[in-house]
């Protein structure tokens, strides 16, 4: 899905790339961003100390290189962020996965609907992810949709275009890999203004970094998360899950019963409060959701008031 770029600028994006030992892939990522438009002086490396040729090769490009505060792909977005001037920003990993071609296409989206946040939803070039992390991806996705009250299909995409005044918000306390669904979390949240673009994956170039356990990382945040942004649906999502000892229980008092013509009374009473608690936490937790989701929608039917009142 690639764009004329007539209609917009360009000029007021700034790509952010963060890097750490890309030698084989960041000289033709450089070269492919250029190609699309995006200003020489709006590219900017932000380096996690490579022991490769990683940094050489993007100042031998001309781009603008620093190396990041901290460690992780989290902290090299949140250092990056200062050295931002222009109203958008474009971040993409640096291994030649996601292609340039889409940043207009992510521009245009936003713009033209007035987004906060518009990923690229890796939908074409699928089988260049391995099945283990597709299905992760899948679960993680559909995990955030139903605590955020989105409907994204790749939440994790490791390319998207975000306010740069939305971006500063971000407070950056999910580390590593899972900054992808804490700035997604926060514009869900906040504005609800987020939505996708169908993009491309290709294979990668260089040695692959993720791993199966930053999966069980990115769920753990993604908890801590609704904590922060929702606490309300996760009490009442935790105490929902009494109704699975409830209804175990329950079953072996009817089997005891049927079977035996045993009366456990004090277990029936037990397994009755177990269902109960349960049920009516589960009916509070999806009250919840839908309070957020209004909540949202109220604060956009806001700030579109504000907009118009201060065009």
């Amino acid at each position: 899905m690639t764009s004329d770029t007539s209609e917009i600028s360009l000029r007021d994006v700034t790509v952010i790339l963060p890097t750490k030992n890309e030698e084989e892939a960041i000289g033709l990522v450089i070269d492919e961003i250029l190609s699309v438009g995006v200003p020489l002086s709006n590219i900017i490396v932000v380096d996690g100390y490579s022991t490769d040729r990683t940094r050489e090769i993007a100042q031998e490009k001309g781009v603008k290189v620093i190396l990041q505060e901290g460690k992780g792909k989290a902290m090299a977005i949140a250092t990056a962020v200062k050295y931002v001037k222009t109203r958008w920003v474009v971040i993409m990993d640096s291994d030649y996965t996601y292609p340039a071609k889409h940043i207009p296409d992510l521009l245009r989206k936003a713009m033209s609907e007035n987004l906060d946040e518009v990923i690229g939803a890796r939908l074409i070039g699928r089988e260049n992810i391995p099945a283990i992390f597709r299905l992760g991806n899948w679960a993680l996705t559909k995990t955030f949709n139903l605590i955020f009250g989105t409907s994204l299909r790749d939440v994790l995409s490791g390319m998207y275009i975000v306010k740069s005044d939305v971006l500063r918000e971000i407070n950056f306390e999910m580390k590593g890999f899972s900054v992808e669904v804490e700035i997604a979390a926060h514009v869900a949240s906040t504005s609800g203004r987020i939505s996708e673009v169908p993009i491309e994956y290709r294979k990668r170039l260089g040695e692959k970094k993720l791993k199966v356990y930053h999966g069980v990382k990115i769920f753990v945040d993604i908890i801590r998360l609704a904590w922060r942004y929702n606490p309300t649906f996760l009490i009442f999502a935790v105490g929902s899950l009494l109704l699975i000892p409830g209804v175990v229980l329950a079953g072996y008092v009817a089997a005891m019963y049927l079977l035996y013509g045993i009366k456990c009374w004090a277990k029936g009473l037990l397994s009755a409060i177990l269902c109960t608690t349960g049920l009516n936490s589960l009916l509070l937790a999806i009250f919840a959701i839908y309070l957020k989701r209004a909540e949202c929608r109220i604060l956009q039917n806001i700030r579109r008031l504000v907009e118009r009142l201060c065009a």
